[in-house]
């Protein structure tokens, strides 16, 4: 793209952080296989630990409790099966239990059948009902196993932020296991596994200013773990085979060690952007619905349906302005079609929502195309309908 394009679709992927290009450049010169004991491999190896424990850091978990995978969707597959172990007891659980919201990659149920597979549904405000995760799992039979609870952190489309450790003492109250999908929480609120009492979370590099091709599971011990999804080699302490994809790896610990020592400057310039955007789009637009705008979300992330403008057709005009933003997903093979999390709150999904996500290379004066470019969209609008 040329350097008069405006990127406002962080969600979808970050553009990659100085920090994390940084430390891959100066990677390339490891050369030696990770897993070797001569020097060269084990300069590999040191690269690939120090990552881990800024990976671990960004999620507040131990260092021995991050599992590198080739990212966030294979994660979720790992963790998400009816066969686990605690130590070396098999464990077996019975049924997962999904918000309506969640990610496709979690939405699909990983290794569970799908007739094994419940939505947990959420309110009108867009969070998910505690009380009707309450009633599932006081259905649930314990005689297919235990339970297993999945629920976001964030939501990738509304950024709307959900009452995650509230959720998890429902599940554990029921002898469950809570896994948290953090891909778009991960520098954007403050992470803690332990706090937030979750069994499992999920990260991505790519979300947070690391390179794609990375990800993490992360645990909060080491005794109760998923059966593997990759069988092979037995690296990742037997829990992930396959030779560590360490350039991703060492990017990946960069820009995890960067949200952490930039998360309150970052988010509280990120907060003032988008507080900027929802004013100016406003004042072109009062008509716009902005997506869990009363709520707590994310600082970065807003969500909105305009009644005269349907998502696909507004993605493509902003394009045209050259400003690059999302119809919801883009996780979904480049598909444009109803969301899901609309549906999910009740709202009409058929006009769906346009989604502008920010990030730490952000400035005002982009804030302000934006609402330069949303303004001639309106305008243009307004200029076909006194025409008609």
């Amino acid at each position: 793209m040329g350097s008069n394009r405006l990127y406002l679709d962080w969600n979808a992927t970050a553009p990659l952080h100085p920090a994390a290009r940084e430390a891959m450049l100066r990677a390339m010169d490891l050369f030696g296989n990770p897993n070797s004991v001569h020097g060269e491999g084990r300069a590999v190896r040191a690269a690939i630990e120090a990552a881990r424990r800024q990976v671990a850091a960004l999620t507040g978990a131990g260092p021995a409790h991050v599992t590198f995978t080739s990212g966030a969707t294979e994660a979720a597959n790992m963790v998400l099966t009816p066969e686990f172990r605690m130590g070396r007891t098999p464990l077996a659980v019975g049924h997962l239990y999904i918000s309506a919201i969640e990610h496709p990659a979690l939405r699909e149920g990983g290794r569970f059948a799908k007739d094994r597979v419940s939505e947990i549904p959420v309110t009108s405000e867009g969070i998910v009902d505690l009380d009707a995760l309450e009633r599932l799992l006081s259905a649930h039979d314990k005689a297919t196993g235990l339970p297993m609870v999945a629920v976001m952190l964030a939501n990738n489309e509304t950024g709307i932020i959900q009452p995650v450790s509230a959720a998890a003492k429902v599940t554990q109250a029921h002898g469950g296991l809570f896994v948290v999908d953090a891909v778009q929480a991960a520098g954007r609120v403050p992470l803690d596994i332990n706090e937030i009492g979750a069994d499992f979370m999920i990260v991505s590099s790519h979300k947070i200013g690391g390179p794609k091709g990375a990800g993490a599971l992360v645990s909060r011990g080491e005794i109760l773990m998923p059966k593997p999804l990759i069988h092979g080699g037995g690296q990742e302490k037997g829990h992930r085979s396959g030779t560590e994809n360490s350039l991703a790896i060492i990017g990946f610990g960069a820009a995890a060690a960067a949200a952490v020592a930039e998360f309150e400057s970052r988010n509280t310039t990120i907060t003032g952007l988008r507080e900027r955007l929802e004013a100016g789009m406003r004042q072109v637009a009062p008509d716009v619905i902005i997506h869990g705008a009363d709520g707590s979300r994310v600082p970065n992330t807003c969500f909105f349906t305009l009644p005269w403008l349907k998502a696909e057709t507004g993605q493509i005009a902003f394009d045209l302005e050259g400003v690059a933003l999302s119809a919801g997903s883009a996780c979904s093979s480049g598909k444009v079609g109803e969301s899901h999390v609309l549906v999910a709150m009740g709202c009409d999904p058929k006009l769906g929502a346009l989604r502008i996500s920010l990030g730490f290379a952000t400035t005002e004066e982009d804030i302000d195309r934006a609402i330069s470019a949303f303004a001639r969209i309106a305008g243009r609008r307004k200029a076909a309908g006194q025409a008609a």
